[in-house]
């Protein structure tokens, strides 16, 4: 998720103060990736910095009782240079050349080499948290303003919302296939799990 690009897309229609596009960016997405105020200016700061945006300098600070009531009354508004970011963005698919972590690839993968870790299990537990938060996201869909998506605002929600159904739909046949996938090497013999590293005198710890 790129914090950088979308707050300088919700800058596009026209300047905002701080935590307008705070709100603006968590109405759109719902919530689900919420900013805090430190995240807000940090990257408007260094937005400032590359100059894809500028301050109105029409807005009087200064008697502002301290940096955050100061930073809470400027407003941005987005550059040439700026647009030209978001036009890119805009335009530019998602690579995929490098996926995000997957703590739970990584897990999986780091699971099934070790001893003792009672693979079957992980996967259970985890199938039965991600089918909870699947009814959790099918409910909302069903209930509040993604039922209905009457502004644009409710329908980016409802995109995002989609976006979350989708993924945890994804990941529990994905879960259904690693479980599957585990129990056919393991009836071929092809599992191997290595065994734990035996101390040898050298490495054992020297206790008084």
């Amino acid at each position: 998720m790129s914090v950088r690009q979308a707050m300088l897309a919700l800058l596009e229609p026209g300047p905002m103060y701080g935590y307008q596009l705070r709100a603006e960016f968590e109405q759109r997405t719902g919530a689900t990736w919420p900013l805090n105020v430190g995240q807000v200016y940090t990257t408007l700061s260094r937005l400032e910095r590359d100059g894809l945006i500028e301050h109105d300098e029409h807005v009087d600070a200064a008697g502002a009782a301290d940096a955050t009531d100061r930073a809470a009354q400027v407003m941005y508004r987005i550059t040439p240079s700026g647009r030209g970011e978001v036009s890119a963005w805009f335009t530019t698919p998602v690579p995929r050349t490098q996926p995000p972590r997957d703590e739970l690839a990584i897990k999986l993968a780091i699971a099934v080499t070790l001893p003792g870790v009672d693979v079957t299990s992980l996967i259970q537990q985890q199938r039965t948290a991600t089918m909870t938060a699947l009814q959790d996201y099918t409910r909302l869909k069903r209930t509040g303003r993604a039922s209905r998506p009457d502004q644009p605002e409710d329908l980016a929600w409802s995109l995002v919302l989609d976006s979350l159904v989708f993924d945890a739909e994804a990941e529990i046949r994905w879960l259904d296939h690693c479980e599957a996938r585990l129990r056919r090497a393991a009836a071929e013999g092809h599992l191997h799990v290595p065994a734990r590293p035996t101390r040898t005198a050298d490495s054992e710890e020297v206790r008084p």
